[in-house]
Parts: structure tokens; C-alpha cells; sequence
């Protein structure tokens, strides 16, 4: 069970379901509802991470990732397979029992997306695309849940799906070498440590001014700006891991926008 567990992706699964929530409990939807768009999320993030454990065993095992539950035989991958399984099935109809609108986004936009990157995009420099999407899409996921369907205010989407592509990059930072051992060219891979480094708090900076200016500028909106291009100043002059660390600050802060500003 340990090891099904951390084949799952346990972090960004964590974290998009955890955002989801935020963003249930902001839209206004009631707890059952709340748990119900929540609980799909859940089951979409779980078939995606998992079927990339399963996609990627053979190059996790050839650059010895021992971090990796399949490669290092924690966890066989006939069971991680039934379990993709079961997750997807699960995701399906959890997603459409919040409605036909929510449903279709959720698995056209999002989940499709988390699929096309395991199995297509994550060798290709259109890497950033699938993020994009599932990012940008899943506020709307949420609203489309609420009683009377609406859709999310444009600079939300937009900076739902800025987090994404810089969440991406940042995710990518640590696995570049293997990567790029094993033949995987993603759009990361091909620019290279030292500009990824660069573009990743570039990009999140861009969503904080949208999500700074997209509901009306204000006091509130300044502070975040402020805070965000004082991290990205940081995670651009600064060495060691402290880059990264004000990188995933800005990240979180966006985050923190998307559920209080909209």
C-alpha cells in the first residue's frame, strides 16, 4: 500500500486536490458538493499519476530511480495498473454526478490533458500545453459544479493556467538529468537548467499581475505584487535552493489569489 501510494505522485496530486477544495469552499459550493467535485479531482489526479509511474518504469529503472515505487519493486506494476484502472473509472462517474458541463470539462480538459503528457507531450516542446489546460480548466470545473452553472471570470482561467505551465517547469527542475539521460525532450529539457531556473518564477510573476489586476486593481492586489517580483528578484539572483523555494512561493501565492480574489 506504501508503495501504490508514492507511485501516485503523492505531491502535485496532493496539491491539485487540496486547491480543488479551496476553490469548492470559495465558489460557494455545500460540503457534500464540495466533497463530490473534490473527490473526482481526486480520482482523475490518482489515474494520471499513476499511469505515468506505469508509463515511465522501464527509463526509471535504467537511470536507477530507486525514489520510484514500480522501479525500485515496492509495488508490482500489474497492481498499479488495476488501480489506474479503478481510479478512471471512479473519475468518470464521479465527474459527471456533478453535472454533464463540470463533467465534460473535467475529463475533455483536464484528466485528457494529464494522459496526452504521459503519453505524448512529455517528450515534446509542447510539455507546457497539457498544464495549461488542466490548470487554466479547473476552475471552471468547480463553478460549472455549482447549482446554476457559470463559468469562471476570465483572469481566473488565465491564471489558473499560468500556475500550471510554471508549476510544470518547476517540477521539471529536479529530473532533468534523467530525463535527458533516457531520451525524454520535453520543452524543460531542451532549454536547458540555467533558463528553466529563469522562466518558471517569470511565468508564476505573470499570473500573480493577472490575478493582481484581474479583478480590479486594489490595496490588496498591490501587496501581492509586491510580495511575488521581491520572490521572483530572489529566486533570480539567489543560488543554492533558495531559488527554488521563492519559486514555489510565488506558486503558492497565486494559489492563495485564485480561492481569495475570485
Amino acid at each position: 500500500m506504501r508503495g501504490l501510494a508514492l507511485a501516485c505522485h503523492p505531491g502535485p496530486t496532493l496539491a491539485v486536490t487540496v486547491l480543488t477544495a479551496l476553490l469548492a469552499r470559495s465558489a460557494g459550493h455545500t460540503l457534500g458538493r464540495g466533497l463530490l467535485v473534490t473527490s473526482a479531482v481526486l480520482a482523475g489526479q490518482l489515474s494520471i499519476g499513476w499511469s505515468n509511474d506505469l508509463i515511465d518504469a522501464a527509463r526509471d529503472r535504467a537511470v536507477g530511480r530507486a525514489d520510484k515505487p514500480i522501479a525500485a519493486g515496492d509495488v508490482s506494476e500489474r497492481v498499479v495498473r488495476a488501480a489506474t484502472a479503478v481510479a478512471l473509472a471512479a473519475c468518470v462517474v464521479l465527474s459527471l454526478a456533478c453535472g454533464w458541463a463540470s463533467g465534460l470539462v473535467h475529463l475533455l480538459l483536464g484528466v485528457t490533458s494529464g494522459w496526452v503528457h504521459n503519453l505524448w507531450t512529455k517528450r515534446s516542446v509542447l510539455s507546457p500545453l497539457p498544464y495549461a489546460v488542466a490548470f487554466g480548466s479547473l476552475p471552471a470545473v468547480v463553478t460549472l459544479a455549482l447549482p446554476v452553472p457559470v463559468w469562471p471570470a476570465a483572469w481566473v482561467m488565465v491564471t489558473g493556467a499560468l500556475l500550471g505551465v510554471g508549476a510544470h517547469l518547476l517540477n521539471a527542475l529536479p529530473d532533468l538529468a534523467d530525463d535527458e539521460a533516457t531520451g525524454v525532450r520535453s520543452l524543460p529539457q531542451r532549454l536547458g537548467a540555467r533558463v528553466v531556473r529563469w522562466l518558471a518564477p517569470g511565468v508564476l510573476l505573470v499570473g500573480t499581475a493577472v490575478a493582481a489586476y484581474g479583478p480590479g486593481i486594489d490595496a490588496e492586489g498591490v501587496l501581492l505584487l509586491a510580495v511575488c517580483a521581491v520572490l521572483a528578484v530572489v529566486a533570480v539572483v539567489a543560488r543554492g535552493r533558495l531559488p527554488f523555494v521563492a519559486a514555489v512561493g510565488i506558486a503558492l501565492a497565486n494559489v492563495v489569489a485564485l480561492v481569495v480574489r475570485a
